[in-house]
C-alpha cells in the first residue's frame, strides 16, 4: 500500500491506564469526531492492566449494539509503547491513528490528522502549542526531543505527542520489527517516505495524574538512547581515548615537575592525583553503566519473550474472545 491510495476506514488506538474518570468523555469525544469523517472507523481501546475500573467500562462500552469500539485487554501492565502495539496487531483502517487518554490532545483534531494524510504522507505527526503542562514536563521532553534529533537525524519538533497518524503499510512494518523495547514515532520515521508534523492544541489534564513520574522519565531516555543508536559506544570510545591521552599527558607532566621541583612537592600533589584517580574511576563506571544498557538490552531480545499478552478481546461484531501474544 502506497500513501497514494485512498483512505477507506480509521482506526483509532488509545492506550488506557487507569483513567476510570476520563474514559466516558473519551468515548464521547471521539466518537463524535470519528463521525465526522463520514467514512468507516473502529476504535481499539487498549487496558493496559488498569487497576481500577477501566477494563470493565471497556468492555461494557465495546458489547453495546452497534458500536465502534473494540477493546483489547491486556493481562497486565507493559506501558504506553507495548499497548499500543498490541491495538495495532488488531487495527483493520488504512490509516490509524493514536491518542493519549488523559484528552490532553483534543480528539477533535482527528479529521485535520486524515486530511493531511490524504495529501500523499506515510506519517503525520503532530507538534503541540502552548503547552498546558509543568515546567519540568516541558524541559524534560525538550530535552528527549534534541536527544532524539541529534541521534536519529530526523528534524521533527514533538516526539512525545502521540496524537499521530500512520499509514497501513507503516504499521505493517513495525509489526514485522521484534525489538522488545519499541518507540513508536522514531520506529515509524524509519519507514516512512513522506512524513510531515502540524501544530495541534493542548488543553489542561482534566482527570488523574500523569503516568510519567521522573523515574519513568529517566528510564525512557535510557531506552532511547540505547534502542536508536550505537553512538554512545562510539562516543565512550572516542572519550576513553581523549581521557588516556590526557592522563598520558599528565603523567609526564607530574614526572617533569619532579625533576625541576624535587620529591618535596610531589609529596605535596597526592590529593590532586586521588582528583586525577577518581575522575579515571568515574569515566570508567559510566563506560560499564553503557555497556550493561546494551548488554542487558540483547538478552531481553535473546530471550524474545512477548512485548505483550491479550488477555482478551470484546467487540460487538466478535461473539469469542480472543486472545494474543507478540
Amino acid at each position: 500500500m502506497t500513501a497514494d491510495l485512498p483512505i477507506n476506514k480509521v482506526s483509532v488506538v488509545i492506550p488506557v491506564y487507569n483513567e476510570q474518570e476520563s474514559l466516558p468523555e473519551l468515548i464521547r469525544r471521539t466518537t463524535d469526531a470519528c463521525a465526522s469523517l463520514l467514512i468507516d472507523y473502529e476504535i481499539l481501546l487498549v487496558d493496559d492492566g488498569s487497576s481500577d475500573d477501566s477494563a470493565e467500562m471497556l468492555t461494557a462500552a465495546a458489547e453495546a449494539e452497534g458500536s465502534h469500539i473494540i477493546a483489547v485487554l491486556l493481562n497486565r501492565n507493559y506501558g504506553q509503547h507495548s499497548a499500543i502495539m498490541a491495538g495495532f496487531s488488531h487495527v483493520s483502517g488504512d490509516l490509524i491513528i493514536t491518542l493519549d487518554a488523559d484528552l490532553q490532545n483534543p480528539p477533535e483534531e482527528i479529521p485535520r490528522l486524515v486530511a493531511t494524510a490524504q495529501e500523499g504522507y506515510d506519517v503525520v505527526g503532530t507538534v503541540r502549542q502552548k503547552r498546558q503542562d509543568s515546567w519540568f514536563r516541558k524541559m524534560a521532553s525538550r530535552l528527549i526531543n534534541q536527544l532524539i534529533q541529534r541521534t536519529t537525524g530526523k528534524a521533527m519538533g514533538d516526539y512525545g505527542c502521540m496524537l499521530r497518524a500512520y499509514r497501513r503499510h507503516i504499521i505493517d512494518a513495525m509489526l514485522h520489527c521484534h525489538e522488545r523495547s519499541t518507540f513508536i514515532p522514531i520506529l515509524a520515521n524509519i519507514f516512512a517516505r513522506r512524513a510531515i508534523e502540524i501544530p495541534v492544541h493542548h488543553a489542561e489534564r482534566e482527570f488523574g495524574d500523569s503516568k510519567y513520574s521522573l523515574m519513568r522519565l529517566i528510564n525512557l531516555m535510557y531506552d532511547l538512547v540505547t534502542c536508536l543508536t550505537t553512538t554512545p559506544l562510539r562516543m565512550l570510545s572516542v572519550i576513553g581515548s581523549l581521557i588516556a591521552l590526557a592522563g598520558f599527558a599528565f603523567s609526564l607532566l607530574l614526572i617533569l615537575l619532579r625533576l625541576v621541583f624535587g620529591p618535596h612537592w610531589a609529596a605535596d600533589g597526592v590529593f590532586m592525583l586521588f582528583a586525577v584517580l577518581f575522575i579515571f574511576i568515574g569515566a570508567q563506571f559510566v563506560g560499564m553503566g553503557l555497556l550493561g544498557e546494551y548488554i542487558g538490552r540483547i538478552y531481553n531480545d535473546v530471550r524474545a519473550r512477548p512485548r505483550y499478552f491479550i488477555q482478551r478481546v470484546v467487540s460487538s461484531s466478535l461473539p469469542v474472545p480472543e486472545k494474543d501474544n507478540k
